[in-house]
């Protein structure tokens, strides 16, 4: 499992082994029954008990704005922070041609499709900052030139906390020309 180092593993394998109870038993069927019953939202990629998600179904939304991320877990940190109310699209993974990644192994057609069939007036790109991410960002870009649909990209520095020495150049210069006025 994700996570798990050695020590852990082994860890848990001399507990299940060693417990009295039906706690592994009871861990077991969590697992399974969650695999059965989770799946991608429909709309977003996100994960979701029925067909939609409880965000794609969430009315108070603003129904105008869509965040594009790269996986369904960029959706939890975003959401968390309670500072964008829009909707989501998981693209499920980012172009690579080194990694046989091309864009028709990504949710792309549908992020299409929301745009022709939904009343979308943002997009919000959050994906990676790498070489991988910028591609992506670029030829969905492309994509939607021709749509009235503003495109924009989530700001890009320093972390709250972090030092400039810390820092790359990439970041630094992304800080730099995302400034903003006092």
């Amino acid at each position: 499992m994700p996570g798990v180092g050695p020590r852990s593993a082994e860890r848990i394998a001399l507990w299940m082994v060693q417990v009295r109870n039906d706690q592994p038993e009871q861990i077991a069927r969590a697992v399974t029954d969650t695999r059965q019953s989770i799946r991608p939202c429909s709309l977003c990629g996100f994960f979701a008990a029925g067909e939609i998600c409880e965000i794609c179904a969430d009315s108070s939304r603003l129904m105008e704005l869509l965040c594009v991320v790269e996986q369904p877990t960029d959706i939890l940190p975003l959401d968390k922070t309670g500072a964008f109310r829009g909707r989501y699209h998981s693209l499920g993974g980012k172009i690579s041609p080194l990694d046989h990644v091309g864009p028709e192994d990504l949710r792309i057609k549908e992020l299409l499709e929301r745009v022709d069939h939904e009343k979308i007036s943002e997009i919000i790109f959050a994906l990676p900052a790498d070489v991988e991410g910028e591609s992506t960002t670029n030829y969905i870009v492309d994509l939607l030139k021709s749509k009235p649909v503003t495109l924009t990209r989530i700001a890009r520095g320093i972390p709250a906390g972090g030092g400039l020495e810390s820092a790359d150049e990439l970041t630094l210069s992304a800080a730099l020309s995302g400034r903003t006025k006092l």
